[in-house]
């Protein structure tokens, strides 16, 4: 990042973010995980775009299925979103601080609401691949976290029933669920998912918790949807792989716009 504090490397990238597209401040943002770019063709807009790597503190995207920019765009209900079509992964070794720059960033550009999207495996046997399930909560098992000192921040509604509401007069089918993040980057073993299972968990994945904490300290009311991509270690009769990551992905397209799109009228 730089040697500026984790608030003020925000500051920075958020001044620069409306600098760049002329605008006083943005009201919401969107974090696209796999599979969720190519479902916001169209739901919007478009008032331009900027590659993620040009705003101070980000880096290019390093995981194929992620986009490496942050488009703008105007919600049919008249509101300024910003897209972020690539995240940071814990995984990439490079700190906290970077997977949770964007969300940090788009608080201080003024968002009040933030939409965390990711693939992810299956644990319910309920949950079909390319099925978008709500996060209702989660378990944070990387053992890391993005406060700093005796920063107390209460998580017990970190995922907002009010959004998961409105998301629910959008598709009233959605289920939801509990997701749990491990570190990665390898996939979860057989056992790990029974214990994950067996801690509740319904959903599982390498990212999101961590931003949603940020995200929570910050004052940004959350929205987590994860699309179940493939079934967990063990559930699965077949390896897991990232390209069959990236096909449901491709295959939920349609779903996922229309989940989107609605959305967008209604935040």
């Amino acid at each position: 990042m730089s040697e500026q504090s984790p608030a003020q490397a925000a500051q920075s990238a958020a001044t620069a973010l409306l600098s760049t597209f002329g605008i006083e401040r943005i009201d919401l943002a969107l974090v696209l995980g796999s599979g969720w770019s190519s479902a916001t063709e169209g739901i919007g807009e478009p008032l331009g775009a900027v590659p993620l790597a040009d705003l101070p503190g980000f880096s290019k995207p390093v995981v194929a299925g992620h986009g490496g920019e942050l488009r703008l765009l105007r919600t049919p209900a008249g509101k300024l979103a910003a897209l972020f079509t690539g995240r940071t992964h814990y995984y990439e070794g490079r700190g906290v601080a970077p997977v949770v720059h964007g969300v940090r960033t788009a608080a201080a550009a003024g968002a009040t609401t933030v939409v965390l999207t990711n693939g992810c495996g299956g644990l319910n046997p309920d949950y079909a691949p390319g099925q978008p399930v709500l996060i209702r909560d989660h378990l944070n098992l990387t053992g890391a976290t993005p406060l700093v000192g005796a920063t107390f921040i209460d998580l017990t509604q970190a995922y907002s029933p009010r959004l998961r509401a409105l998301a629910r007069e959008v598709d009233p089918s959605l289920a939801d669920g509990v997701y749990v993040q491990f570190h990665g980057p390898q996939y979860e073993t057989p056992a790990e998912v029974r214990m994950a299972r067996l801690l509740g968990g319904d959903l599982v994945g390498m990212s999101t918790t961590l931003e949603t904490i940020a995200a929570r300290e910050a004052g940004l009311e959350v929205l987590g949807i994860s699309l179940v991509t493939n079934l967990g270690a063990g559930i699965s009769p077949t390896p897991l792989n990232h390209a069959e990551v990236i096909e449901a992905g491709r295959a939920a397209v349609p779903r996922l716009r229309s989940l989107l799109a609605g959305l967008l009228e209604k935040l």
